[in-house]
């Protein structure tokens, strides 16, 4: 993952071909139905270059001859993540409701962070010496989480290796015309498929020809994201998209651990950018970036743990759902309607983000878009309706009146979440069984 032109060029090729992506993958449509109901992944970029805090990979390209060396030959001797525990990245995952990882398996530079007979810069040579993916696969499987491999196919150290210039942009960088490149890659995609077990996704970084292919006969139920479907970085497409897709997010700038000039993006930034892609039919894959020890920096578990708690209260709006026509209305000047429905139909979610709700006190919004049946009910998600704390004079149930200019809910929010009630992030008006339109 980078923000180079490669980045920029990938986004403007998916908004181009979103469509002919949905239509033309090669992934089987079970598996496409499974992927679509994940809706939140976890993605790690971690390299041996996390030692320097840079980006990962991309200081390689257009670097001096002494600093390649140093690269290749001194930064695996000093790798040695002492405190690795893979059980604690899944533990985190697990609790912030997200379905499946999507681990480095090799990044840009050509560093393999798994056991291999394809060449010597991996992490089996560094004073740590263990397979990092065997790890994060057996722990991330012990808390039921689906497993996912990112690979790129560009390879800095192949390159500096045949005496070519680093680069992502040049002939010899893409597989299909560097044939020994080729056979490296499908070499060490074929170890990552029989070593690890079963893997859920693939995310192929770059040219994915002759690769996506041999992941699809080595095991046939894989899911291939990017170099099969739309993966748009850094950015949510303007309108929902037929058929699966994915979004990929750092929480801050950068893919990788960055120790100082960095800046976050808020909880309620996250579970907003998660809202709106779960509207538009989508995945959001949401990037940590480990330190050199091995542990996650305490910004980034805080952030996740804040889309962990409105998950585990909103969670039936964001998984198993489709978008539904339209995907969001305007309802004040302070409050925006996202909806989604469940697979079914039986439900309708709106998602109302902006101005907070305050706790205890009635709020009244008229929805132009969902007509109320005579057997729907309307409930705030996570919470009876039947309690507020503390208050027992006060009834907290959800009501609601249909007319020919809407449907008119009153709906107090009664759930206490934080000690000073001040919850800033959105709540989710549910609607069963809805009027057919």
């Amino acid at each position: 993952m980078s923000t180079s032109s490669s980045s920029v060029q990938e986004s403007a090729g998916a908004a181009r071909n979103f469509q002919a992506a949905a239509a033309q993958t090669g992934n089987r449509p079970e598996r496409l139905a499974w992927f679509q109901d994940q809706a939140l992944g976890l993605f790690i970029h971690w390299s041996v270059d996390v030692q320097l805090g840079s980006v990962i990979s991309h200081s390689l390209v257009g670097a001096s001859p002494d600093y390649c060396h140093r690269y290749f030959n001194e930064l695996p001797r000093t790798f040695n993540p002492t405190r690795f525990d893979p059980d604690e990245w899944a533990r985190l995952a697990k609790v912030a409701g997200m379905r499946y990882v999507v681990f480095t398996t090799k990044h840009h530079n050509g560093f393999c962070m798994f056991e291999t007979q394809t060449t010597d810069f991996n992490v089996l040579n560094t004073p740590f010496g263990r397979d990092v993916t065997r790890e994060v696969v057996e722990a991330f499987r012990r808390w039921g989480i689906a497993i996912g491999f990112y690979f790129s196919p560009d390879d800095f150290w192949m390159l500096h290796r045949q005496g070519h210039e680093i680069s992502r942009d040049s002939v010899e960088a893409d597989p299909r015309h560097n044939p020994e490149l080729m056979a490296h890659n499908q070499a060490q995609v074929r170890e990552l498929l029989t070593q690890y077990g079963p893997v859920d996704v693939i995310f192929f970084d770059g040219q994915a020809e002759g690769l996506k292919q041999l992941a699809w006969e080595l095991q046939p139920d894989i899911v291939v994201t990017r170099g099969d479907l739309a993966t748009p970085e850094q950015h949510i497409p303007d309108q929902a998209i037929p058929g699966p897709w994915e979004a990929c997010f750092t929480l801050g700038t950068q893919w990788a651990y960055k120790p100082t000039n960095e800046v976050y993006k808020s909880g309620t930034q996250l579970i907003q950018m998660l809202i709106e892609t779960r509207a538009k039919g989508g995945n959001l894959l949401l990037n940590v970036g480990p330190k050199p020890d091995g542990t996650l920096p305490v910004e980034q578990e805080a952030r996740i743990q804040e889309m962990g708690l409105w998950l585990f209260v909103n969670g039936e709006a964001i998984y198993q759902v489709r978008p539904y026509n339209p995907i969001r209305e305007t309802l004040t000047l302070d409050h925006t309607a996202w909806y989604t429905q469940a697979r079914d139909g039986s439900a309708i979610y709106a998602i109302i983000t902006g101005s907070p709700w305050t706790y205890g006190e009635r709020k009244v919004l008229t929805l132009k878009n969902v007509r109320a049946s005579d057997q729907s009910t309307v409930s705030l998600l996570g919470q009876s309706g039947r309690v507020l704390e503390y208050r027992p004079d006060v009834n907290p149930e959800a009501r609601w009146e249909q007319d020919e200019r809407g449907l008119h809910i009153s709906a107090m929010r009664a759930q206490r979440l934080y000690n000073d009630r001040r919850w800033p992030n959105p709540v989710t008006l549910k609607i069963t069984h809805p009027a057919t339109p």
